[in-house]
C-alpha cells in the first residue's frame, strides 16, 4: 500500500503543469505618454490608462516560461534632431543574469530592467530586493 502511495504520489506531481502568473504594465510611450512614468499619476488614473496583463494568459512564449515584468528606456538617435526617449513595459520570459543591464550602439542606448512581482514595471529599477540586498550589505561592512 505505501509503495502504490508513493507511486500515485509520484505521477500525481509530474503530471501536474505548474504556471506562475504575474501581472505586469504592457505599453509603449510612442502611443501612451503615460508610460514615460506612471509613478507621478494617482494609483486611480494609473488602472484607468495604463493597461496590466496577465503574462501566462496573454503572452504567447515560443516555450512554457516562467514569466516576468520588464522595462526597457530606449534613448534614440536621430541624426540632426534631439534624441526621443521611449519607454516600453511588457512581460519577459528570457531572464538575463542581472535585473538591470545597458546596451547601446550608434543609433541608440537601452537600459532593460526585470522585475518579479506583480505590476514591478511601473516604477524605477531599484525594486525591493535590490534595496533589501543593499541594506544588508551596508549593514554587514560596517557592523
Amino acid at each position: 500500500m505505501f509503495a502504490l502511495t508513493i507511486i500515485y504520489l509520484f505521477l500525481l506531481t509530474n503530471c501536474v503543469d505548474y504556471a506562475f502568473s504575474i501581472r505586469c504594465y504592457d505599453c509603449n510611450s510612442a502611443n501612451n505618454s503615460m508610460c514615460l512614468d506612471p509613478t507621478v499619476y494617482d494609483a486611480e488614473t494609473v488602472r484607468k490608462f495604463l493597461g496590466t496583463i496577465d503574462c501566462q494568459a496573454d503572452v504567447e512564449a515560443p516555450q512554457r516560461k516562467d514569466f516576468f515584468c520588464r522595462k526597457i528606456v530606449q534613448t534614440i538617435m536621430f541624426k540632426g534632431h534631439e534624441p526621443e526617449v521611449r519607454v516600453t513595459r511588457g512581460c519577459g520570459w528570457v531572464r538575463h543574469h542581472r535585473d538591470c543591464y545597458k546596451a547601446d550602439n550608434e543609433d541608440h542606448l537601452e537600459t532593460v530592467c526585470q522585475c518579479f512581482e506583480d505590476d514591478c514595471n511601473a516604477g524605477t529599477a531599484l525594486t525591493y530586493t535590490t534595496a533589501l540586498v543593499t541594506a544588508l550589505s551596508i549593514l554587514v561592512i560596517y557592523f
